[in-house]
C-alpha cells in the first residue's frame, strides 16, 4: 500500500495572511511541516498541495527550490485538490496533513497510521473524531484511495468540499471509520497556527529547541516548565464547520 502524505498550504489565511512561509527559528513554517512529517516511517511519500492562485506561487517556489513534489489545484474545493495529487501520485492510502501545524509530530502519524494500516478494513481514521484527545495542531486523517474517489464523485456541498473529509466520517453507513485517541485527554492544548497569537506560541517553542527535531512529549514537558505560554492562544475560538 502506497502511503502518501499530502499537506494542504496556501498563502490566502483570512486571520493570518501568508502564514504558511512564516519564520520559525530559520525556515518557512511549511517547511518545519514538511520535515516533520518527513520522519514518519509508515508515509512513502509527502506531497504539498497548493492553488493555481498568483498568491501562491511563492509557495510552488519554495517547493521547486527544496525539491518537494507539489502539486498546484482549485483553490475553494480542496477535496478535488486532494483527489488529483493523489491520482497524479498513485497514492493507495492518503494522509491529510495541514501546513499550518508546525508541531506535528512524525510517531503521532505513525501512530494513528499504522493502526488504519493493521486494521485493513477501515475506510476513514483519525485521531480527532468522534473525540479529541491529543492537542490541537497534531491532528492526522488517513483513508484510502477508493473513499477519497467516491467522496470526490458524490460530495455536492461545497462546505464539505473545502474540508476534504466530512463525506466520509458523516456517512458511517457507508463508510467504516475509525479513532486512534491518547490515553490523556489533551484536548485543551492548542497548537495551531491560525492568527498572530497562535503564531507567537509556535515561535516561543521553535525558539527554545532552535530546531524541528523534538517530539510532542518534548513540547509537553517544556510547557509544564512554562505553563503561561499556553495563555498566550487559549482564548482563540477554532473555526468551525
Amino acid at each position: 500500500m502506497k502511503v502518501v502524505a499530502i499537506i494542504q498550504a496556501r498563502m490566502g489565511s483570512s486571520r493570518l495572511p501568508g502564514k504558511v512561509l512564516k519564520d520559525l527559528a530559520g525556515e518557512p513554517m511549511l517547511s518545519r511541516v514538511i520535515h516533520r512529517v518527513q520522519r514518519a516511517s509508515t508515509v512513502d511519500q509527502v506531497i504539498v498541495a497548493t492553488t493555481t492562485e498568483v498568491m501562491d506561487h511563492a509557495i510552488a517556489a519554495l517547493g521547486e527550490r527544496e525539491g518537494w513534489s507539489v502539486f498546484r489545484g482549485s483553490q475553494d474545493d480542496v477535496l478535488d485538490r486532494y483527489y488529483h495529487a493523489a491520482l497524479a501520485h498513485q497514492a493507495e492510502v492518503v494522509v491529510r496533513i495541514t501546513s499550518d501545524c508546525p508541531l506535528i509530530d512524525p510517531d503521532v502519524i505513525d501512530q494513528v497510521v499504522g493502526r488504519f494500516l493493521a486494521e485493513g478494513k477501515w475506510d476513514y481514521a483519525s485521531n480527532v473524531l468522534p473525540i479529541r484527545t491529543f492537542p490541537r495542531g497534531l491532528d492526522i486523517e488517513v483513508m484510502t484511495f477508493a473513499a477519497l474517489h467516491r467522496a470526490w464523485q458524490e460530495d455536492q456541498d461545497s462546505a464539505w468540499r473545502e474540508h476534504v473529509t466530512p463525506y466520509l466520517y458523516r456517512h458511517p453507513e457507508w463508510f467504516t471509520c475509525g479513532s486512534v485517541t491518547n490515553t490523556e485527554d489533551l484536548s485543551e492544548s492548542r497548537w495551531t497556527v491560525d492568527t498572530p497569537e497562535d503564531y507567537e506560541f509556535a515561535q516561543r517553542i521553535y525558539d527554545h529547541f532552535g530546531h524541528d527535531h523534538f517530539s510532542w512529549r518534548e513540547v509537553l514537558a517544556l510547557l509544564k516548565q512554562h505553563p503561561e505560554w499556553q495563555t498566550i492562544n487559549r482564548h482563540i475560538e477554532q473555526k468551525v464547520l
